[in-house]
């Protein structure tokens, strides 16, 4: 079975720091891009990040960008997101998804269960 399930979200201050885990079961991760998403009460679905399986190119949305950082680890077949400086309105479910491309016609393939990640003091 194709699964993605992400974690590492919980609470922690602001200015504060966490690492969300996308580990893939069923398929590898090598060849598809992996985006991270998020959604807010009130807000609209953004696209956090990307990271391509071609050449590790990566894309971050203005909004996290300088403070978040998106990377792979193809062996553990696990894609990371790590937040640092975390404000507020960072508060939101991250979920995880696979696809082909970051930018371009993009398609998502697998998304995963979603994690809470609040930000809070």
């Amino acid at each position: 079975q194709v699964q993605l399930v992400e974690s590492g979200g919980g609470l922690v201050q602001p200015g504060g720091s966490l690492r969300l885990s996308c580990a893939a079961s069923g398929f590898t991760l090598d060849y598809y891009a992996i985006s991270w998403f998020r959604q807010a009460p009130g807000k609209e679905r953004e696209r956090v990040s990307c990271i391509n399986a071609s050449d590790g190119s990566t894309y971050y949305a203005d909004s996290v960008k300088g403070r978040f950082t998106i990377s792979r680890d193809n062996a553990k077949n696990t894609a990371y997101l790590q937040m640092d400086s975390l404000k507020p309105e960072d508060t939101a479910i991250y979920y995880c998804a696979s696809g082909n491309l970051c930018s371009g016609y993009r398609q998502y393939y697998s998304w995963g269960q979603g994690t809470q990640v609040t930000v809070s003091s």
